[in-house]
């Protein structure tokens, strides 16, 4: 999987000055790439049982719906405030950029759904860390966190410490 770093655009100063971009949208437009990626997601977890892929707005949800589609799993948005039209729960979080918050739908999944949270890129913590507490508070089962880009050096990782997170990329 290290070839597909070079399916990766780094744009600097986006979305503002002293960040690297990790833009995915260069292996989205390679349909050979995408689907390997998507293929060995897949393949990691067939057979283990995920009720819902739990996925983070909105690039989490490009991998997140087609990993669902081939896990036969269910599909969980997880959105920023105000865009999903049902009763919602919410978690704050902060990223390093800025601070938002995500809500999921109350009735998303039942108790004890064994749950994949995902999303494109780990970086901070904070974004799937608000998502882990949306999970918890629907009393969803994490089986594993992952991510198509790890930045080490963020160490976001650490704030996910109480579960198994894995990503196909690090930088």
């Amino acid at each position: 999987m290290s070839d597909l770093k070079q399916y990766i655009r780094n744009i600097p100063d986006f979305p503002k000055k002293g960040i690297l971009f990790r833009d995915i949208t260069t292996l989205l437009s390679n349909g050979r790439k995408f689907k390997e990626v998507v293929d060995k997601l897949a393949k990691r977890y067939a057979g283990k049982d995920i009720d819902a892929v739990v996925a983070v707005e909105s690039r989490g949800f490009i991998f997140g719906s087609a990993l669902a589609y081939k896990l036969g799993a269910a599909f969980v948005p997880v959105r920023k405030k105000g865009k999903l039209p049902f009763k919602t729960l919410s978690a704050a979080y902060t990223l390093e950029y800025g601070k938002d918050s995500l809500e999921v739908h109350e009735d998303a999944f039942k108790p004890g759904a064994r749950i994949l949270l995902i999303d494109d890129l780990l970086a901070t913590g904070g974004t799937l860390g608000a998502g882990v507490e949306l999970v918890k508070k629907l009393k969803g089962n994490i089986q594993e966190i992952v991510f198509i880009i790890e930045l080490l050096d963020l160490k976001g990782r650490e704030k996910l410490k109480d579960f198994p997170v894995y990503s196909l990329i690090k930088y």
